[in-house]
């Protein structure tokens, strides 16, 4: 699967991704985009801004990765 760099056009605030070094943070949506730096907001460790000049996000699918209790839209509530 294909990632994202910074100033890539293709990332913006609502899109679902995952860390790849950090599988443990889970589903994350983006909060904002300011050319390489990238602020989303994960499952297990909140909002977190990310320089993705250094890494490179992956897109996800909010189905598979979203809790029931999950409204769309929303990252699902931490444990």
């Amino acid at each position: 699967m294909g990632g994202w760099h910074g100033g890539d056009s293709m990332i913006a605030p609502g899109h679902w991704i995952r860390h790849p070094g950090r599988p443990d943070w889970g589903l994350g949506q983006v909060q904002s985009v300011l050319r390489e730096r990238v602020t989303v907001n994960f499952q297990h460790a909140g909002k977190v801004l990310i320089n993705t000049a250094v890494v490179l996000l992956e897109p996800a699918d909010p189905a598979a990765g979203r809790s029931p209790a999950a409204a769309p839209g929303e990252v699902p509530p931490r444990p």
